[in-house]
């Protein structure tokens, strides 16, 4: 019987976890973890998302910050925000909402933001720290940061003699998760589009990543009897079924040929998107320890 990764389950209990150790550092030492989040311009999606973490952040019991600037905003401008708030001893976390409008260079705009604030795990700081296996000091990024809290649920948190394959090298989540993967001892393999034979690559994978931005992209015969697969996509598809025009979410995997086949899969949705929140929360949590010189939490 395969097994459902339930990531709402999962993302619930880290926020318990955070929601936690918030009280016992604000009891200990008087220290509320802060998160600024900046947003530039109207973007209807960025506002969900950006209303969804100040939400939680609150339900965390931290001091939650908006920044709304107009998509007009100079650069300068925005660098000169960033600046603040790294000097604000109030707030641990900076998160600038992506995208930023055409006119302002985002790369320059994330590597302005604090290492030691860098919740998102962008800065090179972090990026260097990850490569090196310095995990335990830096900021992972959310995304992968959960994805592993979910193989750690099935496998353990030593992965030795397991081989892991990742199809995707993006920044933000293909390397890293490949790095975190290393630093857990498994064997890791990065796949992506100009890979050789991909299919027969992926079946060797006793934990399958699947982070392409391609919709159903890995079939059930890519999946080895048995695997943990782990659907970090998000895509939307048209969904006549449910009316003209109309659409639904699903992942890069194809989710019911490989549900026969895999020990244990994640939903798209409600598999790596709840994680990913859950994780920005307890990067900012994390933070605030380290500014209090506690030793700081685990999930």
């Amino acid at each position: 019987m395969t097994q459902v990764i339930d990531g709402k389950l999962i993302a619930e209990d880290v926020l318990t976890g955070v929601k936690k150790a918030t009280s016992e550092l604000v009891a200990t030492t008087g220290i509320i973890p802060g998160i600024a989040v900046v947003i530039v311009g109207e973007d209807p999606a960025s506002q969900v998302y950006v209303a969804s973490k100040g939400r939680k952040a609150r339900e965390c019991g931290f001091h939650s910050v908006q920044h709304t600037l107009d998509e007009t905003t100079s650069e300068e401008d925005l660098v000169a925000l960033v600046e603040s708030l790294n000097a604000d001893e109030a707030i641990h976390g900076i998160l600038v909402q992506l995208p930023l409008p055409k006119h302002i260079d985002a790369a320059r705009i994330i590597q302005t933001i604090s290492p030691d604030k860098d919740v998102d795990g962008f800065n090179f700081i972090n990026v260097g720290k990850i490569g090196t296996g310095e995990v335990e000091t830096a900021f992972v990024p959310c995304t992968p940061a959960g994805s592993m809290i979910m193989i750690e649920r099935i496998h353990g948190r030593d992965l030795s003699g397991l081989n892991a394959v990742v199809v995707g090298r993006s920044n933000i989540v293909g390397k890293p998760m490949a790095n975190l993967l290393l630093a857990a001892n498994a064997t890791v393999t990065i796949a992506h589009s100009r890979t050789k034979d991909l299919p027969a690559l992926c079946r060797t994978a006793d934990i399958l990543v699947a982070a392409v931005g391609r919709p159903q992209m890995v079939k059930g015969d890519w999946v080895k009897p048995g695997a943990t697969v782990i659907d970090v996509g998000i895509n939307r598809i048209p969904a006549p079924e449910k009316g003209e025009g109309k659409t639904r979410l699903v992942g890069d995997v194809d989710y019911p040929e490989a549900a026969k086949v895999a020990g244990a899969i994640t939903p798209v949705p409600g598999g790596v998107g709840p994680m990913t929140i859950a994780m920005l929360m307890a990067n900012t949590l994390k933070s605030a320890y380290r500014t209090a010189g506690k030793p700081v939490p685990r999930f």
